[in-house]
């Protein structure tokens, strides 16, 4: 039997499973996005690489947890990962990266599924917790998401706002299905409207999948196998939960979202959650059904409400695949630390064949703009 160590770490990871031992505008602007070169030529790459080696970064989705989240969700086996280390192990992978700022925000599915006081409690230790460690500690180096309560959707708008007026939090994260409702459900109109008016964005993380959901997609996998965990990674960081957000996001175009919060700005991980691969046929036939029913084109709300980012998937041709629907304007870099490597993130990125202004952009000048801070 193979170690199960491995497996496991990678269910809550956006990208592939990692080896042993890594450490923990407009319609149709992206079009005109300049082409990612192949990197067959070595030394025009090395080149570039050397080019831009003093690129600054914000990694826009780096995850964190405590021992009593951990022990909540049932994620214990995770402790190895670092992600509960937000002191000097993750400041020094962060200045052998050449991380200037991670945005931190709770491991998935953090406290949104907790109810009650309970879960209001939970989620102001956490982003406390945040503020009185590594924010405190380290200046300039953390900025944060806010957890929330969402199971009571105005304590969640009012955490919100505490944490974005009191501790300058950048916005707030969710993860998945919230018990079995989506964003675009009308529970949740307080968090998107307070969200809206306070100028922050919403980063639409996965998470895991309700039972029923589990039970009639992913668990009719051969019982000899289950002790490899197939089923379960096949729900989440394989397939299953970049095709939720994608369907999230798409749920909350059609239903009408930003007619109602057209200001709203929603962050999506992993490379767009393979949505760059669908683009044009979700675009061409989601048009076609919402003309008498949106206030604009379909496609024109994936370019006025949403954000990109980079999250373990260091690959250049995904990245062509995303900047040929999406401006670079609207592209962010990230690496999903403790699950995907800081420093492989950061030397991919310096060495894509991209225009220095273009990579500036995705690298940190798109973050200091939507969040309003400065490497």
């Amino acid at each position: 039997m193979k170690s199960i160590l491995n497996p496991l770490m990678s269910l809550m990871t956006g990208g592939p499973t990692l080896p042993t031992g890594v450490h923990a505008p407009d319609v149709g602007a992206g079009s005109s996005a300049p082409g990612i070169a192949s990197r067959a030529a070595a030394t025009e790459i090395s080149d570039i690489a050397l080019r831009d080696k003093d690129l600054p970064f914000i990694g826009t989705e780096e995850t964190f947890s405590t021992r009593e989240l951990m022990t909540l969700n049932n994620r214990l086996f995770l402790e190895k990962t670092g992600l509960a280390e937000i002191g000097p192990r993750r400041i020094a992978a962060m200045d052998e990266a050449g991380i200037n700022v991670q945005i931190l925000s709770a491991h998935t599915p953090g406290v949104q599924n907790v109810p009650g006081q309970e879960g209001i409690d939970f989620a102001y230790r956490l982003n406390k917790m945040l503020v009185d460690g590594p924010m405190a500690a380290y200046p300039g180096r953390f900025q944060a998401f806010a957890t929330l309560p969402l199971l009571d959707p105005e304590a969640s708008a009012d955490e919100l706002e505490r944490t974005v007026r009191e501790n300058g939090f950048v916005g707030c994260l969710t993860n998945g299905i919230i018990g079995k409702k989506f964003l675009d459900h009308p529970d949740f109109e307080p968090v998107l409207a307070r969200a809206e008016a306070l100028h922050v964005p919403i980063y639409l993380h996965p998470g895991l999948p309700p039972d029923e959901v589990f039970q009639i997609y992913y668990s009719n996998m051969r019982p000899e196998y289950q002790r490899e965990y197939q089923d379960q990674v096949l729900s989440i960081s394989a397939y299953g939960w970049h095709q939720e957000t994608v369907t999230q996001c798409l749920r909350m175009v059609t239903s009408g979202v930003f007619d109602r919060f057209p200001k709203l700005q929603v962050i999506v991980g992993h490379m767009g959650e393979g949505l760059p691969f669908f683009y044009k046929r979700i675009v061409e036939k989601m048009g076609e059904v919402t003309e008498d029913t949106l206030e604009k084109p379909f496609e024109q709300y994936f370019h006025d409400n949403f954000w990109f980012t980079t999250s373990a998937f260091f690959q250049d041709e995904l990245l062509a695949l995303l900047l040929k629907y999406i401006s670079p304007d609207r592209v962010m870099f990230a690496t999903d630390y403790p699950f995907a490597n800081m420093k492989e993130g950061t030397d991919w990125f310096r060495a894509v064949d991209l225009p220095r202004e273009t990579k500036e952009k995705i690298a940190f000048r798109n973050a200091e703009k939507l969040f309003g801070i400065k490497v």
